[in-house]
């Protein structure tokens, strides 16, 4: 379930030049008779993908700041390619590759980018001149060149390769790759059973030292893990589908840090304490060669920073963070440009922070950076002239992300991205420019170029959209203000409604998708256009930012700890009841959906919360903590006597449903097991209720991402609502 990672979002990116503009934070939506007669978008529409385009690569700098590389494909092409612009002639130029570009690293001297293309490796001028090196074979991934050398690395089969791109030489400097005991090659915990790479939930992968002399990689070994069967039903016959997958108090996937001298192939094995109770959050080198190495319990509630000198393995610990009541890892971690202290982000205060820490002062406290008003949202990104530190963080408002500047020198603060939205900001190494990844309540996201300082405006690199896209009636999001009974705290809510809604009328409420961390001004893929297809066919649409949520103080985040659809769901109920008052509301159509928390949220108000919505979807309902993820120790800690998180299982609570429930999920899913799902509808038909059950026999944890199978689930989720609710006023 993972629930204290944010959804990924999908980031997308396109071609044509332009000088954005800030969007208001104000229903904005016009009518559809004032936009040519457009009809509302369909689910067609929506599957087809004739609205939206294909996402990009994160943008990558040119070691001198020279030139920006990303990978696109371009509205009305199949394939993925690479991209180059500069500060100086921003209109990218694409580079013709004969297969689809997977990743990409730049020359030390910023000469040219070396990228993996299809089952071969190419080398690519500044100018766009690609030049073949060498055939890797299929699947290989990850590629990072070695500072100041001749030599490349990636992953694949589960092993570091390298490559000497002077003699276009391939070899495997490891042979740790094990492949995954299940047949089939989906499902989150479908992965290898030992690999170089990052873990079932994330992590680093490896890491060159800035000699080349070494590579620091993350080893993972998953053989200790359980195996449990998720049945395939779609071979010539069943089988049982094994994989690697561990349930709270398990052990987890053992996770440690591994050195290896290039020129030698020896490989030495950092030892940490307990590498199946511990995650490694990431690596970094300094610039004189020292090792640093992030680290965190898997409850979240332990935090360590070590350095390693790599020419012995001999690793010294500079800082322990610990907090019991800590259930998020939103950390990082790297070197300050002098190559003596480290910056981190850690959770210290009320708000996530920017930390500077001192090793050769081992009794001071870490100097807080950040501005405290607002929460750090990304890893720390370190530039040159002068020495600055960039970082995306939350504000102006909760609602918006934007990227920020600390001048370490004088410890200064300031806002460098002036437009409002989810901006994800990538500095050019000297410091001078800035790409940015933005997107809105209504726009998908785009590439942007600007200087370092919030003026001029950007230039928008990219157009990523369909012609159709423009033509349709968008309806931006309006955010406000709920307070709740005896002024606990605050609710964020984010509400959506039709265009050319008449307030004398009264129009049903749908809440959804229900999660943390959702009051946002961002573009969430198909779940935006499923919101808007609701919203044009006359729902209003409504979501909080529900106890759990980042953005509203540390104590609002963590009351999310043991409280398994507790606090949150009552943050709910408060929103909904507070809406029900309002004059163009039915009080008597509500509903409500989600999926994974979001349809527990669901699933839990229909069973304890009679009569709160009339009509609730439950997409991949995680309704039985012991079923959770070794992973998800840090929202519920382990089974015991002394933890009642574990004794809340939705079927105690079958025989109160009285609303329309409708239950879907993919019997691939191996986050949420569907045999979950299947215990609690078994109860339910024993308790003599009625419900509905929509199941597609393929689809894994991310149905909504899934072809068929999300078209398929979303209109049954549509045709749901429109039964139980009906659509527009009345």
């Amino acid at each position: 379930m993972k629930v204290w990672t944010a959804a990924a979002l999908i980031l997308i990116a396109g071609c044509a030049a332009a000088n954005p503009t800030p969007l208001a934070t104000k229903t904005t939506a016009v009518p559809p008779s004032e936009k040519g007669g457009q009809e509302p978008i369909s689910l067609d529409e929506i599957f087809s993908g004739a609205l939206v385009g294909t996402p990009p690569s994160s943008p990558r700098w040119s070691p001198d700041g020279g030139h920006l590389a990303f990978a696109w494909t371009a509205p009305g092409e199949a394939q993925r390619h690479l991209w180059l612009a500069s500060p100086q002639q921003p209109k990218p130029i694409k580079v013709g590759l004969p297969s689809s570009v997977s990743s990409f690293d730049w020359r030390a001297d910023s000469s040219g980018v070396v990228c993996l293309a299809g089952a071969e490796l190419w080398s690519v001028s500044k100018e766009g001149e690609a030049t073949r090196l060498a055939d890797v074979g299929p699947g290989a991934s990850t590629l990072s060149l070695a500072p100041g050398g001749s030599l490349g690395a990636f992953l694949k089969e589960g092993d570091l390769w390298l490559v000497d791109l002077d003699r276009a030489a391939v070899r495997a400097a490891t042979k740790v790759g094990i492949p995954p005991i299940s047949p089939l090659t989906i499902g989150r915990y479908n992965r290898r059973e030992r690999e170089i790479g990052p873990g079932i939930w994330g992590g680093p992968t490896y890491a060159w030292s800035p000699d080349g002399r070494f590579v620091a990689m993350h080893h993972v070994d998953r053989r200790k893990m359980r195996k449990v069967p998720f049945p395939d039903y779609l071979g010539k016959e069943t089988r049982p589908n094994l994989v690697r997958r561990g349930y709270p108090g398990d052990p987890n996937e053992e996770r440690t840090v591994v050195l290896l001298e290039a020129a030698t192939g020896k490989l030495r094995t950092l030892s940490f304490a307990a590498p199946a109770q511990t995650q490694i959050i990431g690596f970094a080198w300094s610039p004189s060669g020292e090792l640093l190495v992030d680290r965190a319990s898997d409850t979240a509630v332990d935090r360590w920073l070590h350095t390693v000198d790599p020419s012995t393995g001999d690793a010294t610990e500079i800082w322990h963070g610990r907090r019991e009541s800590r259930i998020y890892t939103r950390f990082a971690s790297t070197w300050h440009p002098d190559g003596r202290r480290v910056i981190f982000s850690s959770d210290l205060e009320e708000r996530y922070g920017l930390y500077l820490l001192d090793p050769s002062r081992p009794q001071s406290e870490p100097q807080r950076l950040s501005d405290p008003s607002h929460d750090v949202l990304s890893a720390p990104r370190v530039v040159s002239n002068p020495a600055a530190v960039v970082y995306d963080g939350s504000g102006p408002e909760v609602s918006d992300r934007s990227v920020y500047r600390v001048d370490l020198e004088i410890a200064k603060v300031r806002r460098i991205s002036a437009l409002t939205g989810d901006n994800r900001g990538y500095p050019s190494p000297d410091g001078r420019a800035l790409a940015l990844l933005r997107s809105h309540d209504v726009s998908p996201p785009e590439l942007y170029l600007q200087t370092m300082s919030s003026s001029p405006p950007p230039v928008k690199l990219t157009t990523s959209t369909r012609a159709a896209f423009d033509d349709r009636p968008w309806v931006e999001g309006r955010y406000i203000e709920v307070p709740l009974p005896q002024g606990e705290a605050t609710l964020s809510v984010r509400v959506l409604e039709p265009p050319g809604m008449d307030r004398n009328l009264r129009y049903p409420v749908v809440f959804g998708p229900m999660y943390s961390n959702t009051v946002r001004k961002r573009w969430s893929g198909r779940y935006s256009l499923v919101q808007q297809h609701l919203v044009q066919r006359g729902y209003i649409v409504a979501q909080v930012d529900v106890r759990g949520s980042t953005g509203h103080g540390r104590a609002f985040r963590e009351a999310f700890l043991q409280d398994f659809a507790g606090r949150d769901l009552e943050d709910l109920a408060a929103v909904v009841n507070h809406m029900k008052t309002w004059p163009h509301v039915d009080p008597h159509r509500f509903g409500g959906w989600g999926s994974s928390y979001g349809g527990t949220l669901t699933v839990y108000a229909l069973l304890t919360k009679p009569g709160l919505f009339k009509a609730g979807v439950a997409a991949a309902a995680a309704v039985d903590p012991y079923f959770f993820g070794t992973d998800d120790v840090a929202i519920v800690r382990r089974p015991g006597p002394d933890n009642p998180i574990f004794e809340r299982q939705a079927r105690a609570s079958a025989d109160r449903l009285e609303d329309h429930l409708l239950i879907i999920h993919g019997m691939q899913d191996q986050v949420v097991p569907f045999k979950t799902t299947v215990e609690l509808a078994d109860v339910l038909i024993r308790a003599g209720k009625s419900f509905d059950f929509a199941f597609a026999p393929g689809a894994t944890h991310g149905w909504s991402r899934e072809g068929p199978y999300a078209r398929f689930l979303f209109r049954k989720l549509v045709d749901h609502f429109d039964r139980f609710l009906g659509p527009g006023p009345r």
